[in-house]
């Protein structure tokens, strides 16, 4: 018996079927790349490209824009990366420019301003909000036995958003009513309003100055004997001398997760060969989400990750909680960790 004959091959050669590849996902990213503020743009720019390559993910492209710092140049080029595919846009920087994108655009945004009236819709916004600031410095207080707390604050939109910030977190606390005394603007004299503080017998005073006028503030608040526990901003993060004032000795104010931030700044500086600025980190987590939001088809409402400040975590009203730290002043120019960042939605947050 003969054995089987041998294999023809078929007369068309049988070809494997391949894998479509997966389409290019873009993001924009409005930033201010001409004119006064280009090398803070182009900072940016680096710290979105340095999100993307931690994603690792190549189907997602950056399509960079100059929104030429106004916000009709910021309208039109969120107009111009939605025309070329765009799924979200990161930016702008600043308010007027935000409100102009949100008018424009069509596709989420993950813009850097703090200010929470333009959160809504398809915006979110980066910036830490006077909100969160007050109800984290408040909390770290309260830690320390403080339930009845003052404002000093310049009249102005930023000290009505902690004024009203700081009733609201009382209000749900449960703690008296916060006793506000606004500055007019531009105004240097801070007794009278300190007095009304110290008669009132505040336990702890948000100061929302910086510089000179956090130094005036806290050694008006000083006089007559026993002085409340002074709580600041975020802004007191970039002015660590503060703490050489012996009135403001102690004094606690939020500021991002130092062990997060440091690991992007050293990334960023080993990248680039320069320093991070204070908004590459924004610049970084809005890249970062709007690149999810382009692979996953929505933003990712809930789901907290790590950012290059610290925890964050978008929620539905469109503000980005973020995970604050809190620290002390002290003499010396180096401000003490008190209070680590928590997971944003938890305690104390």
């Amino acid at each position: 018996m003969s054995g089987p004959g041998p294999f023809a091959a078929p007369a068309t050669p049988y070809a494997m079927p391949q894998a479509a590849p997966e389409p290019v996902r873009r993001v924009g990213l409005l930033l201010p790349l001409t004119g006064g503020n280009a090398a803070l743009g182009q900072a940016m720019l680096n710290a979105g490209q340095l999100a993307l390559f931690d994603q690792g993910d190549r189907r997602i492209e950056i399509l960079p824009r100059d929104t030429r710092s106004t916000a009709s140049g910021a309208a039109e080029a969120a107009r111009d990366v939605e025309s070329q595919g765009a799924l979200a846009i990161a930016g702008p920087l600043t308010l007027g420019e935000t409100a102009a994108v949100a008018r424009a655009a069509r596709v989420p945004v993950f813009a850097f301003t703090s200010d929470e009236a333009q959160a809504g819709g398809q915006v979110w916004v980066l910036g830490i909000t006077p909100t969160q600031q007050v109800r984290r410095v408040m909390s770290a207080a309260n830690e320390q036995g403080a339930q009845r707390f003052g404002l000093l604050a310049p009249n102005d939109a930023f000290g009505q958003r902690l004024a009203t910030a700081m009733r609201e977190a009382a209000r749900q606390a449960g703690w008296p009513a916060p006793v506000i005394q606004l500055v007019p603007q531009r105004s240097s004299e801070f007794a009278a309003q300190a007095e009304a503080l110290r008669a009132a017998d505040v336990q702890a005073v948000l100061v929302a100055f910086a510089g000179a006028g956090a130094r005036t503030a806290a050694q008006a608040l000083a006089e007559g004997g026993s002085r409340p526990l002074i709580l600041g901003t975020i802004l007191w993060a970039a002015e660590p001398n503060l703490g050489d004032e012996p009135a403001l000795a102690g004094a606690l104010f939020p500021g991002s997760d130092p062990s997060g931030r440091n690991r992007f700044d050293q990334q960023f500086e080993a990248a680039f060969e320069a320093r991070a600025s204070r908004l590459a980190g924004p610049a970084y987590d809005a890249v970062a989400l709007a690149a999810r939001t382009a692979r996953e088809g929505a933003p990712p409402v809930g789901s907290a990750f790590l950012g290059a400040d610290g925890p964050i975590q978008l929620d539905a009203g469109g503000v980005t909680r973020r995970g604050l730290a809190v620290f002390a002043l002290q003499p010396g120019g180096t401000p003490r960790l008190v209070s680590p960042a928590p997971v944003p939605g938890g305690a104390g947050s």
